[in-house]
């Protein structure tokens, strides 16, 4: 299902958190929960991996994330405070060490000229340390490419916050 590369990033990250007797939780919208997917899609993801959110929404992100409606209002959901919020709710909200979080606009449609259509914002988080957020646009033709590269992003982003 998914490309060899995003599955060598969940396999690599899969033991690397084990070594560290840590978990793992991800908070997702545009990718809606294609980063969970990838990484129980390999052998041994119970062992590192707590839950998953998917908040397409607006009203998701505030009710599961406990990300402020005037944030949401006032930066839009595809942004970095979006993004780093997402992240901070989801390690508040489990039992995880250490969290990922994705905003963007994956298309066909929905981009704006300030927020084109592969305009990504990632965040890490982790219990014992800040915050790390990443910006990406991504120029792919379609909305699976978008999500791939958004989901291989984000593991390799897990994988630099162990």
């Amino acid at each position: 299902m998914f490309p060899i590369e995003i599955e060598t990033h969940a396999r690599l990250l899969i033991e690397e958190v084990r070594d560290r007797h840590l978990r793992i939780v991800t908070a997702e919208s545009c990718t809606g929960g294609l980063v969970a997917g990838a990484i129980c899609a390999i052998s041994g993801a119970s062992d590192i991996f707590d839950r998953g959110f998917v908040t397409y929404t607006n009203r998701a992100k505030e009710e599961m994330l406990g990300v402020p409606g005037d944030m949401l209002a006032d930066f839009g959901a595809v942004s970095e405070p979006v993004a780093r919020m997402m992240a901070e709710g989801a390690l508040a909200n489990s039992r995880a060490h250490i969290a990922v979080a994705i905003t963007g606009v994956a298309g066909p449609g929905g981009g704006s000229p300030m927020k084109p259509v592969g305009t990504v914002h990632l965040a890490t988080a982790r219990s014992t340390a800040g915050i790390r957020h990443r910006h990406e646009l991504y120029e792919f033709d379609t909305r699976w490419d978008v999500q791939m590269a958004a989901v291989a992003t984000a593991l390799l982003m897990l994988r630099e916050a162990i």
